[in-house]
């Protein structure tokens, strides 16, 4: 997020590169830089003769340099954006004469979304030299609530730690869907109130009680009772408890159990460090590790495996969420 507000910042001071890269698998941040420079480089009646709008999927990279040596109409610069830009990746070397000495009064932006750019291609390193290369980086699992919690309050609010969680948990690494849930909240609730985990309930239709953080956490205390309720909840809500996720959830959490086990040193810090879990969750890995031996956690690894393909049709078709869900009690149980 910094490298973004640097480039912003340098942008609304009006120093403007002739080339921008904005790649990597993450298309949030992509899309916010090339938004910005859409809407910021050129005064609104410069636009219309000036700023032009391509996609990689209908262009050439010819086609695309024949554009950018034109000079701008009644104004400083141009500006063409190539978005999909990744849909020449083929034939994206051929940008290199270009870039290497490219039109001052053009400025050039690549959306490469979806993969990383080679940084090794001479063309990379062209622009980074004359330009500017970014690489929007997906956030890992456990980076999400932390995020959340950041642009929350970068926007004057506050959320405590339940909430960013099950966010986190719901919505997963998509930071635009995530802005999009954002959104709701921010459009329903003062700035003055905290966000709390009954907020997401009442504005994004997340339960609070019936979820994959709580399930986790009754499976980590041994509460059987518990995991019945919900995964009972999960089978009467089936769009909105996919069984996908929750088989995903639960891969994860035990791999991590599985990892506890082995661990030497249990100190909280040095187990929130090597799980790359919050020190919130601790406690809830160290209760698993009591609830479930090392032998017991590996064969419901391999059990949850064995579902994940029988959710999509590998050794049995047509069996249902509710089914799948029955069949995932016992084995975790």
């Amino acid at each position: 997020m910094k490298e973004v507000n640097s480039i912003l910042a340098e942008i609304k001071k009006g120093t403007v590169k002739p080339i921008y890269l904005l790649c990597g698998e993450e298309p949030y941040y992509i899309d916010m830089v090339s938004q910005f420079i859409e809407k910021n480089v050129l005064a609104e009646e410069e636009r219309g003769f000036n700023q032009m709008v391509l996609y990689g999927k209908d262009v050439t990279v010819d086609e695309i340099v024949s554009n950018a040596k034109r000079f701008p109409m009644m104004a400083e610069k141009q500006v063409i954006i190539v978005r999909e830009a990744q849909n020449l990746s083929r034939s994206i070397d051929k940008l290199l004469p270009y870039v290497t000495n490219p039109q001052p009064s053009t400025v050039l932006v690549l959306c490469y979304k979806y993969n990383k750019f080679d940084k090794r291609k001479k063309v990379y390193k062209e622009i980074k030299k004359n330009g500017v290369c970014f690489e929007s980086k997906k956030l890992y699992d456990n980076q999400v609530a932390a995020w959340i919690k950041n642009t929350v309050e970068s926007r004057g609010y506050s959320i405590n730690y339940k909430a960013t969680v099950l966010l986190a948990e719901f919505l997963g690494t998509d930071l635009s869907k995530i802005i999009n849930e954002l959104d709701k909240l921010q459009v329903v609730l003062s700035k003055e109130k905290e966000i709390t985990a009954h907020d997401i309930e009442q504005n994004i239709g997340i339960s609070k009680d019936f979820n994959n953080f709580e399930l986790k956490k009754a499976l980590s205390q041994g509460n059987i009772t518990k995991v019945t309720r919900i995964l009972n909840y999960f089978g009467q809500n089936p769009k909105d408890n996919p069984f996908v996720l929750t088989i995903g959830q639960l891969y994860t959490f035990f791999n991590k159990v599985l990892k506890y086990h082995g661990m030497r040193d249990k100190n909280p810090k040095a187990v929130a460090n090597e799980l790359g879990v919050s020190p919130f969750f601790v406690d809830e890995y160290t209760s698993a590790a009591r609830n479930y031996s090392m032998k017991k956690v590996s064969q419901i690894i391999s059990e949850l495996r064995i579902l994940d393909l029988k959710s999509k049709g590998v050794g049995s078709q047509n069996i249902s969420q509710i089914d799948l869900l029955k069949e995932l009690l016992v084995k975790v149980t």
